[in-house]
């Protein structure tokens, strides 16, 4: 019996979300995760209701010209905030339990306002080109870095390198975690340390 329990112990080490999820720490250009660094742009978006169907062809054509120069480009899609969904589903499940008629009209209150706070961002998209970078020295991925961002914005698109803080926010809000990503600590539990030590001072 003691011999399974510490067998148990030994497998499960070392076995946190950050290693599940791959990353590793920030570096001078991005993040590294796994054996890849991962440079990070933000390209800011069109809104193609606007434009004619000839405008339209023109801008696939531009991203096409972008993927054929550099075809190991990923990108991502992810809303600028927070979703309510979650508490959306959870309002309508306490509204069909509810007995109380002046509960019932809180949590009515409650689901119009959050309504109106997501038809307000509903435009409030991020559009993120990822490159990866394997087995480069640093000057190679800032070489690598700088190209993406010359042949992207030589095809009209408006993008920048997203720095340290973006990043944050981008996967704070990704991974559902909180839209003040930002302001996250980079370690899990810093922030304590580093005021446990101003006491000591």
């Amino acid at each position: 019996m003691e011999k399974k329990k510490r067998r148990k112990r030994k497998k499960g080490k070392g076995q946190s979300v950050q290693d599940l999820i791959g990353i590793k720490t920030f570096t001078k250009y991005g993040l590294q995760v796994g054996r890849y660094e991962l440079l990070f742009y933000q390209i800011a978006p069109t809104n193609i209701s606007v434009l004619s169907k000839v405008n339209v062809e023109v801008k696939i054509r531009h991203l096409m010209m972008v993927l054929s120069t550099i075809p190991d480009l990923e990108a991502a899609c992810t809303d600028s905030c927070e979703s309510f969904d979650d508490n959306k589903v959870y309002l309508r499940r306490r509204l069909e339990e509810e007995g109380n008629p002046r509960i019932r009209n809180l949590l009515r209150k409650d689901l119009e306002f959050l309504d109106s706070i997501q038809a307000e961002m509903a435009s409030n998209r991020q559009f993120v080109i990822i490159g990866r970078c394997k087995n480069l020295k640093p000057e190679q991925v800032f070489n690598l870095a700088n190209r993406i961002e010359k042949v992207v914005s030589e095809q009209g698109i408006e993008i920048h390198r997203m720095r340290k803080p973006e990043i944050k926010r981008f996967l704070a809000v990704y991974f559902d975690a909180s839209p003040a990503g930002d302001r996250m600590p980079d370690v899990d539990g810093a922030q304590f340390f580093e005021l446990e030590n101003e006491d000591v001072e």
